[in-house]
């Protein structure tokens, strides 16, 4: 009996050594997905941001814009006051640089200088630069600003969703009549993963096009981000 006893004793202890060690790998996972991810991608967004901005200042001319670095920065004072870098593409392997990216597909998206169309944009909500974080900080009225080589395009928040299936792409739409728009404008829409840590819904916020300002010599931002 004293042997069963023993060996029953062992296995349990066995049994909690492997929790343990079960448990720490977890929580070094979650470190490095939640946090080192986000090291890493905030470095190598500022570094491409950094490029962007010094491409800008070197190609002050007319003529095609060179966008390999990216478009521009998006600017959401409700989010909190780090400006998003903003190339090409949702794919992971763009997001998971740090940045927000617009949308090629499934419904490809307009860009803020077009006449009319919805500038749509998806970024990650945690890890990876987690850049729209505290999206669902955002209220109707709030202003969302995005920041070219020559232009300050300012939008206003006038409608979000906060949970949607992750297959609706009437979001995306031209005019995105989910928000309650009927006719053609000047729309900025963007998108992420809710809940946070989770992939399963995602999180929408509308604004439409209400001035644009030129950039000046000091890139003096609009009221909207002093």
């Amino acid at each position: 009996m004293g042997r069963a006893r023993g060996r029953i004793a062992g296995a349990i202890s066995v049994f909690g050594e492997l929790l343990i060690t079960a448990g720490v790998v977890l929580g070094l996972f979650v470190v490095y997905s939640l946090w080192w991810t986000n090291v890493l991608a905030d470095r190598e967004a500022s570094a491409q941001g950094d490029r962007m901005r010094d491409g800008w200042a070197a190609d002050r001319g007319p003529g095609d814009l060179n966008t390999k670095d990216g478009i521009g920065f998006l600017h959401v004072p409700a989010m909190g006051d780090d400006e998003v870098l903003v190339k090409k593409g949702t794919d992971s392997k763009a997001l998971n640089r740090g940045i927000a990216g617009y949308y090629t597909e499934p419904v490809k998206s307009a860009l803020p200088w077009d006449d009319k169309g919805n500038f749509t944009l998806a970024a990650h909500r945690d890890g990876h630069g987690a850049k729209f974080h505290n999206i669902h900080k955002i209220k109707d009225g709030d202003p969302i600003v995005f920041e070219t080589r020559d232009t300050w395009y300012v939008y206003k928040v006038y409608k979000t969703l906060p949970k949607t299936s992750k297959y609706n792409v009437d979001v995306l739409q031209p005019v995105p009549e989910e928000s309650g728009k009927k006719k053609p404008g000047r729309y900025i829409t963007l998108t992420t993963c809710t809940p946070i840590f989770t992939s399963d819904f995602r999180y929408i916020v509308w604004g439409e096009l209400e001035r644009t300002e030129k950039v000046d010599a000091d890139r003096t931002p609009p009221a909207e981000l002093r």
